[in-house]
């Protein structure tokens, strides 16, 4: 999926002002434009943020190219451990279930937790996705 930066959570309003004023207007030109390391360090030199939050961002915007897992879920998953697409395609639909229903009780979001059937989705979704960051 596609979305505007400025909605990422991960993003303040400040920094997703930024990325517009660089024409960086979506998750999408957001990954192009950081995908490497070297582009990374590349674009938090160009917008004056450190290059750590540029990847939290990405990686944000990595786990949302996922289909079914929206903006709470992508959150979630980085509390449960799930940084990349990569690291979804591995994980144990049981294990990451319990994980995140911990993380949920833990933030005591109005968020339900997704059901094992629901990341089991996920995971398969996940291994149709191309690798789109490199580390």
């Amino acid at each position: 999926m596609n979305y505007p930066v400025s909605e990422l959570d991960t993003i303040t309003p400040g920094i997703g002002n930024i990325l517009k004023a660089n024409k960086i207007r979506t998750t999408n030109r957001l990954l192009a434009q950081a995908r490497t390391p070297k582009k990374r360090q590349t674009l938090a030199d160009r917008i004056g943020i450190p290059v750590q939050q540029v990847l939290r961002c990405v990686t944000m915007a990595d786990r949302l190219r996922v289909k079914g897992i929206g903006r709470e879920h992508a959150e979630l998953l980085e509390i449960a451990g799930v940084k990349t697409v990569q690291d979804l395609r591995y994980r144990n639909p049981a294990n990451l279930a319990e994980t995140m229903a911990t993380a949920c009780a833990r933030r005591k979001a109005d968020l339900a937790p997704p059901s094992e059937k629901m990341i089991s989705r996920w995971i398969e979704n996940a291994k149709k996705l191309k690798n789109e960051v490199s580390y």
